[in-house]
């Protein structure tokens, strides 16, 4: 009884939408039809509706996603590299008498690092994001820069390779 009053309810809110979102639902997603990523069976694919809002803000979201996917990566490989091959002789900060090898590993070493240290990476990241990528999303693909060892040259070859799971 509760499943059918359920059903009941989205099917009347879902006749109960104007039409004109309908329409320019559609044409949103047909605008998205030949973006990267857009695979059979599903297609263009966006239950939520994250992309309602047009091409633009699509393509900003997608080169954040770049972005931060990125050093998210290179934030991994941070963690996971002192593990495997040890950390580097000496010392982090003469004056305080710390070794790189007393720090430990991961969100632990925030704590025992110096605060100057800390500021440090902090204005880096700060230039970091300030200085790249706010406009590639209008000016050309977001995060291609040109290197084509893993990708190719041919747009086909390319478009093959990007869309790989």
């Amino acid at each position: 009884a509760c499943a059918a009053v359920a059903s009941l309810t989205v099917a009347a809110r879902m006749s109960a939408r104007p039409r004109s979102s309908a329409s320019s639902r559609k044409v949103v997603m047909r605008a998205f039809e030949n973006e990267l990523g857009v695979q059979p069976p599903l297609g263009f694919w966006d239950p939520l509706g994250l992309s309602d809002d047009g091409v633009d803000a699509f393509r900003r979201r997608r080169s954040v996603e770049f972005k931060h996917g990125r050093i998210s990566m290179l934030a991994t490989m941070g963690y996971i590299t002192p593990e495997i091959t040890g950390k580097w002789p000496g010392y982090l900060s003469p004056s305080m008498g710390l070794k790189f090898a007393d720090i430990p590993n991961g969100l632990k070493a925030l704590s025992a690092m110096p605060s100057l240290g800390l500021t440090q990476i902090l204005v880096f990241f700060g230039f970091i994001e300030y200085s790249g990528g706010f406009d590639d999303y209008r000016t050309g693909t977001p995060g291609d820069y040109g290197w084509k060892v893993l990708t190719s040259g041919d747009p086909e070859e390319k478009r093959r390779k990007l869309n790989a799971d």
